[in-house]
């Protein structure tokens, strides 16, 4: 065997133990019994430390400096083990290890102050969580702004001082969108009603049926936070139900179709490699984004949804198809950043970087997050939190670790913003096809312009190559311009 034989093997092994990490990370927060989460902590912090131990064993170097990239697939796969692996001798593995007891003990223990409202029993343990990731920071930083080195771990390339300059661009044109939406004498009405949580789940499995998602390589779940989890030939997704809001669930779940589609549609000779999962978490979310919103929330889409629901739980007092893509669209400053109408949404993002930033920096300590949340909340949406779940509680990031994994989900919009406008381009008819529930056309595109290459380029590359530009805000900002002007009548 060559070099970049044995290296290839070798990672294989690697990349299925990672995906079986991923799976005791996915029953944890689906059907793993309360009482074994002390439990299930030791074994995701054992796996952990037999990922570290290989993704820094010296045979690594040696392989690396031996191997000859026989076409550009072999010099990404190398390109992806090198960074891997010089990231990761920079962290001791007990700390790896620790990092992922932790973590999987937070996420219960998040989980049940969320459902009791009280914030007290969570703040210890995220305090663990934080010191410990800086420590890690520190590791990788070696130096350098340690929030730059968790963003890298997200999304390669990417700085807290490029994302706040994209946000420092974007706010002023979201902020003046909002204020006029928010102001126009034309308000749609909201969706009111019971809708049974069977129904909404057969509705939530035909929708992603429709978006082409592969039912013999995956499988819908609730979970507290909805999430998508594996790749290759196993690729879950999960949503949660609310009996008075079916657009939770409906648009949660293709949320995470996207997510689950992108997975699945990268080219399967890159299955158990570094190139057999998405590249970056803005691509990922590129993707989630532009099926949950620009092609699950357009107006066509909306038509062909609102006759599905008439169908299936008969009149529900909204009047036409024109009203119901209002009731989907509406806009208002809630406290839930999955919930957010898309003129919400990235100011969500925003004040989450900001203060997540201040946490890993030191300026901000964990006992005084609750009141730096909600003081900012007020400041941003106008709005006093009422509860804790409603606010520092509400995402399951912070508890698992994810810092620098937020702006993420505007870069995604951005990404999604760009893929959209070459999408219409290059499907004149997109409409039609929406109107009838048709997705093939859109996601066919977006799997053979985009998915499919996984890994094999930079995300900014990836991005770039399917729209033919490079990537920026303002399609994005074009697109939420013209479409909420035109739905609030501004």
């Amino acid at each position: 065997m060559t070099a970049y034989e044995k290296l290839m093997a070798f990672q294989r092994q690697t990349e299925a133990l990672a995906q079986v990490a991923g799976r005791l990370g996915w029953d944890r927060e689906t059907v793993m019994p309360r009482g074994a989460a002390e439990q299930r902590s030791e074994e995701m912090g054992a796996i952990e430390g037999i990922l570290h131990a290989r993704r820094t064993d010296p045979r690594l170097a040696e392989w690396l400096a031996a191997a000859e990239p026989a076409d550009e697939v072999a010099a990404a796969q190398l390109r992806h083990i090198a960074r891997s692996h010089a990231r990761m001798v920079k962290v001791p593995g007990a700390l790896a290890e620790e990092i992922a007891r932790v973590t999987s003990m937070a996420q219960g223990i998040w989980a049940e102050a969320r459902a009791n409202d009280d914030v007290a029993p969570f703040l210890p343990v995220l305090d663990s969580v934080v010191r410990l990731r800086r420590e890690e920071a520190a590791c990788l930083a070696q130096g350098g702004d340690l929030y730059d080195a968790l963003i890298d771990d997200y999304e390669p390339g990417a700085t807290a001082a490029g994302l706040g300059a994209m946000f420092d661009r974007m706010r002023p044109r979201l902020v003046a969108l909002r204020s006029a939406v928010l102001g126009a004498s034309f308000q749609p009405a909201p969706l009111q009603g019971h809708f049974g949580t069977e129904g909404q789940l057969r509705l939530a499995r035909d929708i992603a049926t429709a978006f082409g998602y592969d039912w013999s390589r995956g499988r819908l779940d609730i979970a507290v936070h909805p999430f998508s989890s594996g790749s290759g030939s196993d690729a879950r997704i999960t949503t949660r139900v609310v009996e008075a809001d079916p657009f939770n669930c409906l648009y949660s779940t293709i949320h995470e179709v996207g997510h689950a589609c992108y997975e699945l549609g990268i080219d399967p000779d890159f299955a158990l490699t570094p190139l057999g999962s998405g590249v970056s978490m803005g691509v990922h979310e590129s993707q989630s984004r532009i099926y949950e919103n620009q092609l699950g929330r357009s107006r066509a889409f909306c038509g062909w949804l609102f006759g599905q629901m008439r169908e299936r739980f008969g009149p529900f007092g909204i009047a036409d198809a024109a009203a119901f893509y209002g009731a989907v669209n509406r806009v208002q400053s809630g406290f839930i950043r999955t919930e957010a109408d898309e003129v919400h949404y990235n100011l969500h993002i925003m004040m989450r970087f900001d203060l997540e930033r201040a946490l890993i920096r030191g300026d901000l300590a964990v006992a005084d997050l609750e009141a730096a949340w909600n003081d900012r909340f007020l400041a941003d949406f106008g709005v006093a939190v009422d509860r804790p779940a409603h606010g520092m509680l509400q995402d399951v990031h912070w508890s698992v670790g994810l810092f620098g994994y937020f702006p993420t989900y505007a870069l995604g919009n951005v990404y999604a913003g760009c893929l959209h406008q070459a999408l219409r381009a290059a499907v004149p008819d997109l409409d039609d096809q929406l109107g009838r529930g048709d997705l093939a056309a859109a996601t066919g595109w977006l799997r053979e312009n985009l998915q499919r290459h996984g890994g094999l380029y930079t995300p900014r590359e990836t991005v770039a190559r399917a729209c033919g530009t490079d990537p920026a805000e303002g399609p994005l900002l074009d697109y939420l311009e013209a479409k909420f002007s035109a739905l609030y009548r501004l």
